[in-house]
C-alpha cells in the first residue's frame, strides 16, 4: 500500500526529528517523540525506530532515564538541514510543540515530591516558581505516603489557586486573626 504524505525515507524522518527536538523546551519521552514524529502520514513507524536509535548512536540525540534531548551536534544538524523539510510539515509539527512546550514549561515551573522521614512519616516540597525563579515553596509533614502523593497531586492541578490563596492569608489584617474572631461571633 503506497504511503502518503511528505516525508519517506530514513533521511527525512531523522530531520524531522531534530527539527522539532531542537524545539521542544525539555527532555522528552519515546512516546512523545513518536507522536511529534509521526505527524505526516508518510512516516513508518519501522523507519521513524531505526532513525530514532541512529541520531542517538551518532550523538545527535542523547537517552538519559529513558528521556530524549538533543545535542549541540543535533542541533548544528538541524540547523543547516531544516529547509529541506516541507513547509506544511513544519507547520504541523509547530502546532503540534506549541501545546507540548506549553505542558512541559508548567510542568517546570509546578513540582512536587515526597520523601519518607527516617523518624517515620513523610515529607512532602511543593515548588511554584516562574520565569524570575521560586513563587513559592512549601513543605508538609504527612503520615503516609497516599497523603503525601495526594497532596503533591492536589497541589499540581492547582498551584495558583493555593499560592493565591496562600497569600491572601498571610496578607490579610491580624494574620487571619479578624476572620477567626468573626466565625466564632457567628456561632
Amino acid at each position: 500500500m503506497a504511503r502518503h504524505g511528505f516525508i519517506h525515507d530514513k533521511l527525512d524522518i531523522k530531520l524531522l526529528i531534530l527539527y522539532f527536538m531542537s524545539r521542544v523546551a525539555a527532555p522528552v519521552d519515546f512516546a512523545t517523540v513518536t507522536g511529534l514524529t509521526l505527524c505526516d502520514d508518510g512516516i513508518d513507524y519501522f523507519l521513524f525506530a531505526e532513525a530514532l536509535s541512529e541520531l542517538v548512536g551518532t550523538g545527535h540525540l542523547t537517552l538519559e532515564k529513558e528521556l530524549y534531548a538533543i545535542t549541540d551536534k543535533g542541533r548544528a544538524d538541524s540547523t543547516a538541514c531544516e529547509s529541506s523539510l516541507p513547509f506544511s510539515v513544519k507547520r504541523k509539527c509547530i502546532a503540534q510543540l506549541a501545546k507540548l512546550n506549553g505542558i512541559l514549561r508548567r510542568n517546570a515551573q509546578v513540582r512536587a515530591e515526597t520523601a519518607s522521614r527516617p523518624d517515620g512519616g513523610f515529607t512532602v516540597r511543593m515548588f511554584l516558581d516562574d520565569e524570575g525563579g521560586n513563587l513559592l515553596t512549601l513543605e508538609l509533614f504527612c503520615g503516609s505516603q497516599e497523603q503525601a502523593d495526594r497532596l503533591a497531586k492536589n497541589f499540581k492541578a492547582e498551584p495558583e489557586r493555593i499560592y493565591n490563596e496562600v497569600l491572601t492569608a498571610l496578607l490579610s489584617p491580624g494574620g487571619g486573626e479578624s476572620s477567626q474572631k468573626t466565625k466564632s461571633a457567628d456561632s
